[in-house]
């Protein structure tokens, strides 16, 4: 669990965040019903936040020190990291049962910036899948639909829509 209240590269690790329903993580710069991103704000600041909440999956973290590269959680400015779970590989409009009562909706892949290689060099090219699906392994973005705290260790329950698979798109 991470949030930062600055428009930071990376978040301060928590034992436990809120979700707060179609805002995001309570005291985090991304959180609000409009668009936070810097660089999106200035050109349509009135569009929808689609990246209220960002989550990505811990084995991530073992692949990157594998390949030399020292990062963990809340170091690439992921708010949930969870277990088990191949997050980039859920369709689009998944729901993320977190906790007691939260539920994220999954509304992309996390695209990775340029920023990623200045805090640590070479690591932007490992977040890229290449040729295969999906493109990147960033993690994932989407919407609080249920607030709720959400704590380390909490169970995760992925719910996929009813509708046809469609992948998750780049945000």
């Amino acid at each position: 669990m991470s949030a930062n209240a600055q428009h930071a590269f990376s978040k301060e690790g928590r034992k436990q965040i809120t979700l707060v329903e179609n805002h995001g993580v309570e005291g985090d710069a991304q959180a609000g019903s409009h668009v936070r991103h810097r660089y999106i704000a200035r050109i349509w600041p009135a569009r929808p936040n689609n990246r209220q909440v960002h989550l990505m999956r811990a084995e991530l973290f073992d692949e990157l020190r594998a390949a030399g590269h020292s990062v963990a959680p809340g170091d690439l400015g992921e708010n949930v990291t969870t277990s088990g779970l191949e997050l980039e590989h859920l369709p689009l409009g998944t729901r993320l049962h977190l906790g007691q009562t939260a539920i994220v909706e999954l509304t992309g892949l996390r695209t990775p910036c340029a920023l990623i290689d200045r805090f640590r060099k070479g690591l932007r090219s490992e977040m890229l899948n290449g040729t295969s699906a999906p493109k990147f392994k960033c993690g994932v973005l989407g919407v609080v639909l249920a607030g709720g705290c959400v704590g380390a260790g909490d169970a995760a329950r992925v719910e996929t829509p009813s509708e046809g698979f469609l992948p998750l798109p780049a945000l």
